[in-house]
């Protein structure tokens, strides 16, 4: 039997008005929530996954809360990992407010970075205001109510609790861009603030050795070997030098030998040089001596050791008086200390022909830096072009921590903030890398279990 045909049963008028209650309900009832969609940065051509995402857009819009009595799912359970939090949260929207408030912002989005631009979808984010919590939507009911009056009013976002896994959150509203602020790969960069120039000065005399020459430079080391030199002939000061690996195609060698104290007395005999332990095998070396009668390095030693120095500066060597002139040339090493000294300055040619001390110029460090960091603005580097997001600034320890980073920055570059303008020079490569997951209490876990049961007793459960 047909419908009653004095009812119409869902005619425009009715669906319309329907609709306008429902959004008049989700007004007075509902919570101002805020919709965060998905956007695509990467994604793999092989297994068709997300491998990178990030969310920059908010949209503010009223929904009913239908888990009123709490949030659903298993709640705080205990795992081998450790705590892990399942709480679940159902909310209503209207469906109209959607289609026409944030549909057409996303339809306005490339293709490549939307799947669905119609719809809420899985995947998006949803800030929940009164638990200051971010959810992701796991699912999206769209039959519920079912069709009343012969259409569909509302989407219900079935959400669970969000797990961070390194996506950009740069939404530009604080509240939510700092839930994830001390969350994933998080990697801290000393940055240079300070700087002042090192100096040294030089000290001549004869019959000291002019330059090691590396015959072989040697395979294996796994640290740096010993350089011994053989004793002067009669009387003097013996000459004591230092070794620099270098690792090439993965294998460790000498790179160079330096002289730390040219020696005095060796006169026309040259010494013998044995290089030993490190772990390494094959290295050999001889030397020449200054010229006898002239007057080479004997030694380099620093009266200001200097501030800020990332990578190792140039060092020259004024030229010797007397002709003919052999140069003399230095190395200097950056020290560990936290304000990045010079630590030593080694002779690498003494030269001859000096009639009086050279001057020793050491090249400036590092620029100062300028300007204070934003919290999640991208950072580059001017030479390695990697981004990171600035995690945390702290300019009076002068510790940047970055996270989501496309590559490692180079020691001594200058990293250039995009939005704050602030320009610093790295003193490393970075240090004390962090990740903070839901894993991270297993260690914990593991060690309070210790404390009761140790297995690697022979008896665990008693005292023999």
């Amino acid at each position: 039997m047909a419908l009653n045909p004095f009812f119409l049963q869902g005619s425009v008028g009715e669906q319309n008005l329907m609709q306008e209650l429902i959004n008049e309900q989700l007004k007075i009832y509902g919570v101002e929530i805020t919709y965060i969609p998905r956007k695509i940065v990467n994604r793999s051509t092989v297994f068709e996954e997300l491998e990178r995402s990030k969310f920059d857009d908010n949209f503010l819009l009223e929904a009913y809360v239908e888990t009123f009595d709490g949030y659903g799912g298993q709640g705080d359970i205990m795992t081998k990992f450790g705590m892990t939090l399942k709480d679940e949260l159902t909310v209503s929207i209207s469906r109209e407010r959607f289609e026409d408030f944030i549909a057409p912002f996303m339809e306005a989005m490339p293709d490549d970075e939307m799947i669905i631009d119609t719809r809420p979808r899985e995947g998006d984010l949803v800030f929940f205001p009164l638990g200051n919590r971010l959810f992701e939507v796991k699912f999206v009911e769209h039959e519920d109510p079912f069709y009343q009056l012969g259409k569909n009013y509302i989407y219900k976002l079935q959400c669970e609790l969000f797990e961070y896994e390194d996506e950009v959150i740069d939404t530009g509203v604080e509240e939510i861009d700092t839930k994830v602020e001390d969350l994933g790969h998080i990697t801290d960069f000393p940055l240079v603030q300070n700087v002042s120039t090192a100096t040294a000065t030089a000290v001549i005399g004869t019959g000291g050795i002019q330059r090691v020459f590396l015959n072989n430079d040697g395979s294996g080391f796994t640290s740096t070997p010993t350089i011994s030199i053989s004793a002067p002939p009669a009387g003097g000061t013996q000459a004591t030098a230092i070794g620099i690996l270098t690792t090439r195609n993965q294998v460790t060698s000498l790179e160079y030998i330096y002289l730390t104290h040219a020696g005095v007395g060796y006169g026309n005999t040259a010494p013998i040089i044995t290089i030993s332990g490190g772990g390494g095998t094959g290295a050999a070396a001889t030397c020449s001596l200054v010229p006898a009668g002239k007057k080479g390095l004997q030694t380099i030693n620093i009266t200001n050791h200097g501030v800020g120095y990332s990578t190792s500066p140039t060092v020259a060597v004024s030229l010797p008086s007397l002709s003919p002139q052999l140069p003399a040339t230095a190395h200097a090493v950056v020290g560990t200390a936290s304000t990045n000294p010079i630590s030593n300055v080694y002779i690498l040619d003494a030269g001859a022909g000096f009639f009086s001390p050279p001057t020793i110029t050491i090249g400036a460090g590092a620029t100062v830096g300028v300007g204070t960091f934003w919290f999640n603005e991208e950072v580059t580097g001017q030479r390695s072009n990697v981004v990171g997001r600035v995690k945390n600034w702290d300019a009076d320890t002068g510790i940047l921590q970055v996270g989501i980073m496309t590559g490692t920055f180079y020691e001594g570059e200058r990293l250039v903030g995009s939005k704050s303008g602030a320009t610093y020079e790295t003193s490393t490569t970075g240090t004390a890398s962090t990740t903070t997951d839901k894993y991270q209490q297993n260690d914990d876990i593991e060690f309070d279990a210790d404390q009761i049961l140790d297995f690697s007793e022979s008896n665990p459960f008693g005292t023999f």
